[in-house]
């Protein structure tokens, strides 16, 4: 507990770095995660990953071990994702969660339990769906 003034340090946190996880290759602009270790990981369909954001570089860790490289990832905007043909997110999910397919894709369900959470759908358009 504070008993006097403090000079906490802060970070607008828009956009952040990330230690990459092991063996991944993350492309400027993919849609990426973290792992359950907390690792950064380029979008896919899999369970336990958690939605961060975009990347804002090209990173290639696929010979390195987790953390052998960082990638800053802008957060906290609405990225334009592809929408999956297969699954596709329809006009009823905006304001509720999209799933993860791949790093430039997102899908309206869970695949019957293999996908992880994207963002938020914000809006559905031709061009592909709004997500925060």
């Amino acid at each position: 507990m504070l008993t006097q003034d403090r000079m906490t340090a802060h970070r607008d946190a828009e956009v952040m770095p990330y230690a990459v996880a092991a063996g991944e290759t993350i492309h400027l602009g993919a849609q990426v995660a973290v792992n359950a270790t907390g690792f950064l990981v380029a979008g896919k369909t899999a369970t336990g990953l958690t939605y961060i954001g975009r990347a804002d570089a090209h990173v290639d860790n696929s010979a390195g071990a987790d953390g052998d490289e960082i990638v800053l990832v802008r957060r906290k905007k609405a990225f334009l994702w592809k929408n999956d043909t297969t699954d596709p997110v329809g006009q009823s999910l905006v304001g509720k969660p999209c799933y993860i397919l791949d790093d430039e894709t997102v899908a309206g369900t869970d695949g019957t339990g293999t996908r992880s959470e994207s963002g938020v759908v914000l809006a559905v358009e031709s061009a592909g769906v709004w997500v925060e």
